[in-house]
């Protein structure tokens, strides 16, 4: 296959599914990691995709008002993510109520804790929601906002807002679209933003959940300072810059290795 029927094959792959992986490429494609690399890098600077750690975005994920969702999200980043929950969810103990915002990396938080007893969950998330619901552990209650469902599967908008006014809970797992020194937590939808704020405000200890490459991204909507962040876990790919503004700003950094 040439080069060019190479890097065509998946700017269609990125286009269908919003997102796609090195190591998959290297898989459908049977060429090297550093090839591949060399096409997302080609492609990228042809302005027809983003290149990102691990893979690849459609451009239109890279916009400040628009968002991808939750599948095309899910493909990036994985090791990290899985990492990083693994490391959060030690801090969940059995008869707590616990917060989950809707993402991809809060959704591998819920996998890590699905099997603590007693534990009464609280999320925006449908995908957070239904895997709880199918698989969850003794005596688990699961409680789910209501609301508008977003592109990335996160239900927002004033009912959601409604009901976790009246909420409280231990600890909250909040994942975000984008992080970085002046813009604090972001996200795209400006509907979901407004949710997030009011995840925060139910909460007594607020938990970010957030690998590495989001670093320098920034949605249209700050929902979070990083001065209201309790805890902070990330991946060791985080610049040196940046964790030294997070060991400034948030209470206590945590940085994970990935297998």
């Amino acid at each position: 296959m040439l080069a060019s029927q190479r890097r065509s094959v998946i700017l269609e792959l990125v286009e269908e599914s919003g997102a796609v992986k090195v190591s998959d490429l290297v898989e459908r494609l049977g060429v090297s990691d550093m090839t591949i690399r060399r096409d997302i890098e080609r492609l990228s600077s042809d302005g027809l995709l983003e290149r990102v750690h691990g893979g690849a975005l459609a451009l239109g994920d890279s916009r400040s008002s628009e968002e991808p969702g939750f599948s095309a999200k899910s493909l990036l980043q994985l090791a990290q993510k899985q990492a990083i929950a693994r490391a959060a969810a030690r801090r969940v103990e059995a008869g707590s109520a616990i917060g989950i915002s809707a993402g991809t990396t809060t959704y591998e938080l819920a996998r890590a804790v699905k099997d603590v007893p007693q534990l009464t969950v609280v999320t925006n998330s449908v995908p957070v929601a239904q895997l709880l619901h199918e698989s969850g552990g003794p005596g688990q209650t699961v409680i789910l906002t209501g609301g508008v469902r977003t592109p990335s599967d996160a239900l927002v908008g004033p009912v959601a807002v409604a009901a976790l006014r009246a909420l409280h809970v231990d600890l909250l797992f909040l994942g975000a679209h984008g992080f970085d020194e002046r813009s604090g937590l972001t996200t795209p939808n400006l509907v979901e933003s407004e949710t997030n704020r009011a995840l925060v405000s139910s909460a007594r200890h607020v938990c970010v959940l957030a690998d590495s490459s989001k670093w320098g991204t920034v949605g249209l909507s700050t929902f979070a300072d990083l001065s209201e962040v309790d805890l902070f876990v990330t991946d060791v790919g985080l610049p040196g810059r940046a964790r030294e503004t997070l060991r400034e700003s948030v209470g206590s950094l945590e940085t994970v290795e990935a297998p």
